[in-house]
């Protein structure tokens, strides 16, 4: 399995910010692992931390509750709502932190396209004003987004080995 590893960040409008990346996996697979619970807590997480909480009702208007511990003991915890969610092309939800380092709530989507048994994986987050949106990019956002997506392409070769194996 190999795979393009570099994250493409843009600001498409003075809010958003969307990020953009290839994974050498089907989108049907890649979808499983942004909604199932036991598979988000093996990824979505940066160097140096855990997920420890992973409550994730994937519906529209299902809530999702994240919390992640970093080695230091330092807690941080996320929260939101599913607008829509259509299998296995497109998640919209709300988000917001605890710590509401953004000044409010935010929209994410994550639309994923498949292409030959690729997927191509487009995050935008749309926050509540253009400082909330600048704040994120300088908090380490994309650093922490290239190290999940590391531990998401180790997933997918697993799931993959194992889907061959069957």
């Amino acid at each position: 399995m190999t795979t393009n590893a570099s994250v493409t960040v843009t600001t498409p409008s003075e809010r958003e910010i969307m990020m953009t990346r290839l994974f050498d996996a089907p989108r049907g697979m890649v979808f499983d692992c942004y909604t199932k619970p036991h598979l988000l807590k093996r990824w979505m997480f940066p160097d140096g931390w855990q997920m420890t909480v992973c409550d994730n009702d994937v519906r529209p208007g299902g809530a999702f509750r994240w919390e992640w511990r970093k080695a230091d003991g330092y807690e941080m915890g996320m929260s939101g709502v599913y607008r829509e969610v259509v299998r296995p092309e497109k998640i919209t939800r709300t988000e917001i932190f605890d710590q509401d380092w953004t000044g409010g709530e935010a929209l994410g989507t994550v639309l994923l396209a498949e292409y030959d048994g690729t997927t191509i994986v487009t995050m935008s987050v749309v926050y509540s004003s253009r400082d909330a949106r600048d704040g994120a990019l300088k908090s380490g956002m994309k650093d922490g987004v290239v190290s999940s997506y590391a531990k998401l392409d180790a997933l997918l070769a697993e799931l993959s080995r194992a889907q061959t194996a069957a």
